[in-house]
């Protein structure tokens, strides 16, 4: 009997913990599609409901580039009109109150790809840190 309970409480946790993870991932992709809805539409609201205000967005250019991510992306969205873009969602990975997740936001020439690191911050997934790359694409027909 000992060994019965054993096993409906162990799998009760385990269950528990899995809802809570998915639950987690639901939350962290809809924080994720509110950047793909800013990065496609140009909404700079949106970059406030996916990212924390001192979040950062680091990249190389010629040389290593670091600027407050709100601020740069509702400058990129005030300066250039939207375009069709194709959005991926690669892999997300979760560990408790932090998770990370790697993106690709793909135009006609070339791939951004963005890795964005994400905090629970009392209760709200936010992205607190953006690194991205550019990959352009083989003209070869």
């Amino acid at each position: 009997m000992k060994k019965i309970y054993f096993i409906f409480i162990l799998n009760t946790i385990i269950m528990t913990q899995l809802q809570a993870q998915d639950n987690d991932l639901q939350l962290i992709e809809k924080t994720i599609n509110y950047y793909f809805d800013g990065m496609t539409t140009h909404n700079k609201g949106s970059f406030e409901k996916a990212f924390h205000p001192s979040a950062t967005m680091k990249w190389i250019d010629k040389k290593y580039e670091e600027v407050n991510a709100i601020e740069a992306l509702s400058e990129y969205a005030n300066s250039n009109d939207p375009v069709e873009t194709k959005t991926y969602m690669i892999a997300i990975n979760i560990a408790g109150d932090a998770a990370n997740a790697q993106l690709e936001l793909e135009y006609d020439t070339f791939s951004y790809i963005d890795f964005m690191h994400l905090l629970k911050i009392d209760g709200k997934w936010k992205i607190v840190s953006k690194t991205y790359s550019t990959r352009t694409k083989n003209n070869k027909k």
